[in-house]
Order: C-alpha cells, then structure tokens, then sequence
C-alpha cells in the first residue's frame, strides 16, 4: 500500500507543537506496519537543512484547479524529491521560497501576526498533495492520501475536482485540533482555483468565510482524530467549535486513533538531555533529576518539596489560567511549581505576578526549549495538563514514562491516557495520575490536595509511579490501526 503523508511540521527540524512529534514517529511507523509512506512537506528552511535531497531532477507541478500563486511566483515552485537525513524517511519538500522561507514561525511573523497569504500558501500545499496523489510523480502514486489538519485540508476537494470522474485515491482527513481551522475572507476562493459552486453549506463556507478545515470535514473519504474520546467530543456542540452539524452528518466516517509515544526520544533509562537516567526499578536518578532542576530554575532545593511542571502552550484552551488562582495553596502545602512555555500575554503575565511573589518556590521560563522540556518532565514529581479540550495530549505521555504523574483534566485522549487514582483504582494497581472534571479552580485544588495526599504516603506513591511508568502507548499500535482503516477504505472503494 502506497501512503503520501502531508503535513507541515516535523521534529526536531521544525516543531511548534505535537504534530511535529506525530509526523517524525508516524510515517516511520507506518512504513515499519507495512506502507510504502512518503511525506509531503512544505519547503521551509528548517525542513530544507535536515533533507538529504535526491540527485532525480525536481517535479514541476501544473495542472487544473491550481492556485493563483502557482503561476505568480517569480521563481517556478518545484517539488523535490529526498530523505530525512536523521532517519531515511522519503520525502517530497514543495520547493517555493517566495511563500516558505521567510523570517518568522511557519504561520506567524515574529511579531506573533498570521502570515497575509497564509491561504495562498497552503492551498498550495494542499494542491501539491492532490497533484501527487493522481500521479504527479510518475514513478510513484499512491493509494491513500493522508492530510494532517488544516494545513492540509483542501486537498480531498482538489482531489475530487482534479479527478473528476477518474479514479483517485482515497483521502483521509486527521483532526489534531479542530479548533484551528484555517479561516479566510470568502472573496479568496477564486484566488485558490476553486469555483464558487464549492461554497456553500456543503462545501467550504463557514459563517460567510472560507474554512479550510472544513473543506477536510466534507470531502475526505474518512475522517480521523488523535484520540476515541475526542472523536466522539467533536461531535458535540460543546466541543465541536460550530462544526459539529457538519460533523455529525459524516459521523459513521469519523473514528479515533489515540497517538503513541516515540520510546526512542522519551526514555529517561538512556535520554542524553537529562543529567541523571532512571528506570522503573532503579529510580535513585529520579531523586537526582528532581534537585537538578530545581537548582538549574532557580527554585529553593528542598527534597520534601512536591514539584510541579508545566510544559505547553500559555494559552486559555490549555487550562493555564487556572493555575494563579491556586498558587498560593499549592506553596502553603509545600509545592514547587516549574512552568514553560509562551502564548497569551496575558495568561503570561498571571503566572508570572503569581509566581514572583513565592520567590523561590516558582520558576517560568517562556518560549520553547526541548531539552529543558525534557528536563522538567523528568525532574517534576506532578505534570499538570488541565486543559479545557485536548485531542489527544502527548506530555501525560512522556510525563508517565518519566515517572512524573500527570493531573489532568478528564478530556479527550486525557480521559483516555490516564487512570485516576480513586481508592478502587489505587487497591487495584491501576491508578497512573490525577483527573479531575469540571473545569474550574476549585476542580483542580481538589485534584492538587489528592495528590498531596498521595504524597504523604510514600509507598503507594512509589506503587502509582512504577505503574506509570510501565505504561506503555506505542507507535505500532496507532499504525496498525491506521493500515486496517486504509484497507478497509481501499475495499470499500475498489475504484478509487
């Protein structure tokens, strides 16, 4: 089976959030599960320094439905052929300098402003997918075209309008957060290569503009998310961010497949961006990454302390907005709190005020460090993830692993991930964190007086955290899963 895989980030050479995490570790699973998988990506500098690039001469993408920048560029937009120096994942990078590589993140300026020509610059990405996926290269076309969130979600429509009523192949749609959409002025449409028959109430129009995202939802041939429990969230209004009409509509398309871990990366027995390494059964270097992290923040360096660690986006989705009102408690019962990360200023600012009135019981670091992640994840004794919504969540992952138990709000592939330690939970050995359910500060002070609580009780503790850490959320498995769903989809759709 032949799998072109699109998407726009890709750890460590570009990351600003977990879908860089999936797309090194995914494609490599699925390639091991089976797949003959390449990934499309677009052209950005970071992704361009970790290519090792074929001698082939570049693919020349033209064609029907093309976006208007195809043919305004002053420089031809070409798609080169090659593989992750790292890894030997095939790859295409959709060569474009003019739209890629700039100053700046992927989709924001250094001044945190969305790129002006965002639509422009991932209808093109979106088009290239579809362009391969019905034989741009001629030496390779794939079975199944699979496109990873907005970015990526024109593509099913360019494929149906490119084919018409020749065979395609099949398109399926992963949903990493359906809260970034991909929402654009209605009066772009022309501009992407697409006629106005699309916008509609079937098509792209969402509130009078242009939803890339939903253009994924209505023309994909299935539809998946990173967990079960989000899959089923998202067709809710609560959680559903006004797509969930649409969504329920193809609800008999949509499913789940939780995320995996990639053991490779986050391992604390062999990590080399943490000072002391750690096991399930030899945990003396727990204790020492603890006092080591707590000396490197700045933070007093008690052994008795009960340290707690944030590593995510500052942003309200992720619950961080809950945190100041509970600092002063969690320090009044000896805790520690470590947090990183950037977004909303004024989440930032918060934690920040709070945090400077407890000295050295408080650290913030902003921005995105990934060895320092690595380091408060294995240091901290609690993660705390009290996010609103979360399709999947990958640091309750790492965090298990590390033996840092997570204390979570009870969503999506949070509810999914981590078992809460209720007294039946803990008599059976099957507790790994702390949940708590209403979104609320008072929700998650009980959740924090549990955990110290636990604490005080040092050999359960101990129990819950060796569990933890046996815990196991493996890559192989969400690949299985995904080839069973391109089977099923190829059977079902012989001609495609």
């Amino acid at each position: 089976m032949k799998l072109l895989y699109a998407c726009t980030e890709l750890a460590p050479l570009l990351k600003t959030g977990g879908l860089a995490d999936v797309g090194a570790a995914l494609p490599l699973a699925l390639t091991a599960a089976g797949c003959d998988t390449r990934m499309l990506l677009p052209g950005f500098a970071a992704l361009f320094n970790g290519v090792q690039l074929d001698d082939a001469p570049p693919l020349m993408p033209a064609g029907p439905f093309a976006p208007a920048v195809l043919q305004q560029l002053a420089q031809p937009a070409l798609i080169r052929r090659g593989r992750v120096a790292a890894t030997g994942q095939p790859v295409y990078l959709l060569d474009a300098p003019a739209l890629y590589q700039r100053g700046g993140g992927p989709y924001q300026s250094a001044a945190g402003e969305d790129w002006p020509d965002n639509a422009d610059r991932f209808a093109l990405l979106g088009w290239a997918a579809a362009w391969l996926g019905l034989g741009g290269d001629t030496d390779w076309r794939p079975d199944v075209v699979q496109l990873h969130d907005w970015h990526a979600a024109l593509a099913p429509l360019y494929l149906r309008l490119m084919a018409g009523d020749k065979p395609r192949p099949v398109s399926v749609f992963t949903v990493h957060n359906l809260a970034y959409q991909g929402l654009f002025p209605a009066d772009q449409l022309p501009g992407l290569g697409l006629p106005w028959s699309v916008f509609g109430i079937d098509g792209l129009e969402f509130y009078g503009q242009l939803s890339f995202m939903k253009a994924g939802l209505q023309f994909a041939d299935a539809i998946t998310t990173v967990s079960p429990r989000y899959a089923q969230e998202i067709l809710t209004p609560e959680q559903g961010c006004r797509l969930d009409g649409v969504l329920r509509e193809r609800a008999s398309r949509v499913s789940g497949i939780l995320n995996g871990v990639d053991y490779a990366v986050w391992n604390p027995a062999t990590d080399p961006l943490i000072g002391a390494r750690f096991e399930h059964d030899r945990l003396a270097g727990k204790a020492l990454a603890r006092s080591a992290l707590q000396r490197e923040l700045g933070l007093q360096e008690r052994p008795d302390a009960l340290v707690f660690g944030v590593v995510s986006r500052l942003s309200e989705q992720k619950g961080l907005h809950l945190l100041p009102p509970v600092l002063d408690e969690l320090v009044a019962r000896g805790g520690q709190l470590v947090v990183l990360g950037s977004g909303d200023a004024g989440i930032e600012a918060a934690l920040r005020e709070a945090l400077a009135a407890h000295g050295a019981q408080g650290a913030l670091r902003t921005g995105y460090d990934e060895a320092l992640a690595h380091r408060i994840i294995a240091g901290a004794d609690v993660l705390l993830v009290p996010s609103r919504f979360e399709p999947c969540g990958l640091t309750q992952l790492y965090a298990m692993r590390y033996g840092t138990l997570p204390l979570v709000h009870g969503v999506g592939g949070l509810a999914d991930t981590v078992t809460d330690a209720t007294p039946d939970a803990l008599a059976a050995g099957r507790a790994t964190g702390f949940v708590f359910c209403d979104f609320s500060a008072d929700a998650l002070r009980g959740a924090l007086h549990r955990a110290f609580a636990l604490a005080e009780r040092p050999r359960e503790w101990d129990a819950v955290r060796r569990h933890a850490m046996q815990q196991r959320f493996d890559w192989r498995e969400a690949a299985r899963a995904y080839c069973a769903l391109f089977q099923r989809l190829l059977t079902a759709h012989p001609e495609s």
